[in-house]
C-alpha cells in the first residue's frame, strides 16, 4: 500500500488510508518540504511508540498503550504549530495536506479508541486492592483482550499513516516487524 515504490514521482504520494467513522481515503498529495519535515517529525513519534508496535497478550500495561496515544494529541498540535499553516494547504492537483491527514487519523482512529477505552479503564483501576499490582490488576480485568484487540485494530490505520509519512519523508519503513512466532495479537 504506502510503500516508496507506489510514488508517482518525487512531488506525489498516493493517499490510500482506511479509517474508522470516515471510510476509505484516497487520492493524491503533492508535499512541500515543509510538509516533508513534518511527515518526518510524526513518522518518528509514531514509529517510536506502541502505536506500531504488536503489543502481545503478556507485555506492557494498557495505561501505558493508552498514554502513549493520547500524547500523540499535543505532539500532533506541536508539530502543527511548529511548521505553520501552510502544512494544512492542499498543493497541485492534490486535496490532501499534512494538517488534514494528521487530523483526520487523530480524530477518526485515535480519539475514538481513547474516548471508548481511556474512562473504562480508569473505573477498573479506580478499584484497584493496594495490596495487587498494577500489572496483576490490568490482567484480572474481563475487557482486557477486548482492548488489546481495539489496541491491534487501531494499530493497523497507524501503521498505513506511517507508511505513508515514510514515503512522503523518502526513508525506508522504520517498523520493525515482531519476530516470528511471537506471541502476539495480530490485528
Amino acid at each position: 500500500m504506502n510503500k516508496l515504490t507506489d510514488r508517482v514521482n518525487l512531488s506525489e504520494v498516493n493517499v490510500e488510508l482506511t479509517l474508522p467513522f470516515l471510510g476509505k481515503v484516497s487520492g493524491k498529495w503533492q508535499p512541500d518540504e515543509n510538509e516533508r519535515n513534518a511527515a518526518w517529525e510524526m513518522y518518528v513519534e509514531l514509529v517510536t511508540r506502541i502505536s506500531v508496535a504488536e503489543l502481545g497478550p503478556e507485555e506492557g500495561l494498557l495505561r501505558e498503550a493508552l498514554s502513549s496515544l493520547y500524547a500523540l494529541f499535543n505532539i500532533t498540535r506541536g508539530i502543527l504549530r511548529a511548521h505553520g499553516p501552510v502544512v494544512a494547504q492542499p498543493k497541485g492537483q492534490g486535496k490532501f495536506s499534512f494538517g488534514y491527514l494528521a487530523v483526520a487519523v487523530l480524530n477518526a482512529v485515535l480519539r475514538p479508541l481513547l474516548a471508548h477505552w481511556h474512562p473504562l479503564l480508569l473505573d477498573y483501576e479506580s478499584r484497584k486492592p493496594a495490596d495487587v499490582s498494577a500489572v496483576k490488576w490490568e490482567k484480572r480485568w474481563d475487557q482486557n483482550a477486548e482492548l488489546r484487540r481495539a489496541l491491534a485494530s487501531a494499530r493497523g490505520s497507524l501503521i498505513a499513516f506511517a507508511d505513508l509519512l515514510a514515503a512522503v519523508a523518502s526513508v525506508p519503513s522504520l517498523i520493525i516487524p515482531a519476530p516470528p512466532g511471537a506471541n502476539t495479537l495480530r490485528g
